[in-house]
């Protein structure tokens, strides 16, 4: 693979108030090297959160499925932990009712490891981050992160290390992708959810988004919303270069009213700018990074069967997807609770074609840049998009409540592990 291209694609009562929705986005599955490397096949790994599963569908063409991966083997084991211990327990009844919407959450996010032995999954319900093998089904490694939720990951370009947010401890763990040990951590915001490694490998983008779950989501209720800000730190030793509140900048752009919970967002391929969405908002805002300004904004239609009710958005949702073809000239959007998704033009910002989809919870690129793949919480599908036409490629059938969506790698010939 290119190195341009894998730079591409290299997301109790207070325990109701736990964390988070899933959605973002520069990521990598692997490095050029492994891509180029005899022997590997690029897929496209789906996380099917309520089911406990991945489905791996082919990275481009038809996507059509080649196997399946159980997350949970070790589910007994860990669900005996939970009910021996009463606070856990709490916290994964939490998990279950409010940000699970009455499901548990046992697939958010996950990557390849970069000889395509192993997949990395971070499994919200279980607080924690395991390394499945492929060929066997069999957990190679566990880690626990801080606090009793585990959400969004990323990878480094190099495909080594694992960034996980742990939510409900306001803590990014950084993991070696090949045997869970942790590299280092760093503090962030209220309930940090997507993490962007830059292109070169040297920092990590944090985006936090506060409670999510609260049912005060009125304007004038966003300050108890909580702390709410990017965090950017050095990858290596893990020290806080710099903060960026999106308050401000959205104040100075005369957005007052708006959340600033950043939510899935993508970096131009310069990193020149960022795209991001915000909690409640049917569209994406465009980001200067070294004027550290907010240039542009773009508001897509709204489904008029969308209800008018905030409290009625999963998660303070409104649109929860965003990728950017690998020319730069594209993006993907996907409009959550309006049931579509959409390219839109970079230079214009002008959207395209509208397509159907049931509660399209993330975007990502195609293995050859070709399309867009969502993913369709509602309808357990994924459905490709040209970026170049804005059309409907073809929906292929996942499992139970489809959500991020990976570039990795498998060996070749693999099509599920052995008696799976």
């Amino acid at each position: 693979m290119p190195a341009s291209r894998t730079r591409h694609l290299c997301s109790m009562a207070a325990a109701l108030a736990l964390t988070i929705a899933g959605p973002a986005s520069a990521a990598c599955a692997a490095t050029a090297s492994a891509s180029d490397a005899a022997g590997l096949r690029e897929v496209l790994f789906v996380g099917n959160n309520w089911d406990g599963t991945a489905d791996v569908i082919k990275s481009s063409g038809d996507f059509a499925k080649i196997g399946r991966i159980d997350v949970v083997p070790d589910k007994a084991q860990r669900m005996a932990e939970i009910n021996a211990d009463p606070i856990r327990w709490i916290y994964f009844q939490a998990i279950r009712n409010s940000v699970g919407e009455g499901h548990d959450q046992f697939a958010d996010d996950m990557y390849s490891t970069p000889d395509g032995r192993s997949v990395v999954v971070s499994r919200p319900s279980f607080a924690d981050v395991v390394s499945i093998d492929l060929a066997t089904g069999k957990v190679n490694w566990r880690f626990p992160v801080s606090g009793y939720r585990a959400d969004h990951m990323a990878v480094s370009p190099d495909g080594t290390r694992v960034a996980v947010s742990a939510s409900t401890a306001n803590t990014v763990h950084v993991l070696d992708i090949d045997t869970g040990r942790q590299l280092g951590s760093f503090a962030t915001g209220d309930k940090p959810h997507e993490n962007i490694f830059t292109r070169d490998g040297k920092y990590i983008w944090n985006m936090s988004i506060g409670d999510v779950n609260t049912a005060l989501d009125d304007p004038v209720w966003d300050w108890t919303k909580g702390d709410r800000h990017i965090t950017v730190v050095d990858a290596t030793t893990f020290k806080q270069v710099k903060v960026i509140d999106m308050r401000q900048r959205l104040d100075a752009y005369g957005l007052k009213d708006f959340s600033d919970a950043v939510r899935p967002a993508v970096f131009s391929p310069d990193e020149s700018k960022l795209y991001f969405q915000v909690s409640f908002f049917n569209g994406f805002l465009e980001y200067d990074v070294a004027a550290d300004r907010i240039t542009r904004m773009k508001t897509l239609p709204k489904n008029p069967a969308t209800s008018a009710d905030r409290t009625t958005w999963v998660n303070d949702s409104r649109h929860h997807g965003l990728s950017m073809n690998p020319a730069g000239t594209k993006l993907c959007v996907a409009g959550t609770m309006d049931d579509y998704a959409t390219v839109v033009d970079r230079a214009t910002l002008q959207e395209g074609p509208l397509v159907t989809a049931s509660k399209p919870y993330w975007a990502t690129v195609s293995g050859d840049g070709k399309d867009c793949v969502v993913s369709e919480s509602g309808a357990d599908q994924v459905t490709a998009i040209d970026f170049a036409t804005g059309r409907k490629v073809t929906s292929v059938p996942v499992g139970d409540h489809p959500q991020r969506v990976r570039l990795g790698h498998v060996q070749d010939g693999w099509t599920g592990p052995a008696g799976g």
